[in-house]
């Protein structure tokens, strides 16, 4: 279905019975990445799948600065109000879960508990800002001078992604594959202006006063969010990191099965499977 709010149409989809979770994807996915889940979560869950603004079967506008994490975020409070939603779990990999942590500091009334998925609260210093926000426009404007094809083409061969070329079948590939190419050039383009790593709120200093239950998750073999995923467990005051042996960047993806039960043991129980 789709709803919309402050002008947008998002395209959403909830099903299962529960407590509510609201399931975000990472930059070039959709809520598609999330349907092997489905089964596995919906008898104790409602699931609340949204592609996010500039991806999958949501709008995707010409200005950029709607992209913003602050708008993005309180586009996702109008969703639940809209789907007579008060408080919520989440869930976000990479990109969504910059979302999720967007979401959860600004509105903390609405969220139960965050799991993050190998992502970051932003960076720490305005020097890295600014050459992160750099480094993303000229990402943008690579987008939208060659085409979705040949960036998809480019984005499967970054070293963030190297381990799923030796650990996915050539049909999981192809699956990724034709989910990234559902997007639009200037949907991704606008992500990376608006909601960018460089673009966000830092949100470092603001995580020791956040007191609501977070999961943190990181693959083995993704050495720079293992770090950053450690330092954000060492601020929070009521979290619990996971490495996951053998996984990379797209933890869900390498190994949907273990994921999904570590996902669903913590929700129900409160408490991180080895």
């Amino acid at each position: 279905m789709y709803i919309e709010v402050n002008g947008v149409k998002y395209h959403v989809n909830v099903c299962g019975q529960g407590e509510p979770l609201l399931l975000l994807h990472g930059f070039t996915g959709s809520q598609t990445t999330w349907k092997p889940f489905i089964t596995m979560w919906q008898d104790k869950f409602q699931l609340i799948l949204v592609d996010l603004i500039g991806h999958g079967a949501t709008d995707h506008p010409i200005d950029a600065s709607r992209y913003k994490m602050e708008c993005v975020a309180f586009d996702l409070r109008s969703i639940l109000e809209k789907l007579q939603i008060s408080k919520t779990h989440l869930l976000g990999y990479s990109m969504g879960g910059r979302v999720a942590l967007s979401f959860a500091m600004l509105y903390p009334e609405f969220v139960k508990s965050v799991i993050l998925e190998s992502s970051s609260p932003g960076l720490k210093t305005e020097k890295e800002r600014k050459e992160r926000c750099k480094t993303d426009v000229q990402l943008a404007e690579k987008i939208e001078r060659e085409g979705i094809r040949s960036f998809v083409d480019f984005w499967e061969k970054i070293p963030l992604f190297s381990s799923q070329q030796t650990r996915l079948s050539e049909i999981q590939k192809q699956t990724l594959r034709n989910e990234r190419m559902q997007n639009s050039e200037i949907g991704l383009a606008n992500s990376l202006c608006g909601m960018g790593t460089g673009m966000q709120p830092s949100w470092w200093e603001k995580l020791p006063e956040f007191q609501k239950p977070v999961f943190l998750l990181a693959g083995e073999l993704d050495e720079k969010f293992c770090k950053i995923n450690e330092e954000m467990d060492k601020l929070f005051p009521n979290s619990k990191f996971l490495i996951v042996k053998d996984a990379g960047h797209a933890i869900h993806v390498e190994h949907p099965e273990f994921f999904g039960k570590i996902v669903k043991d913590y929700l129900l129980h409160g408490q991180a499977i080895q």
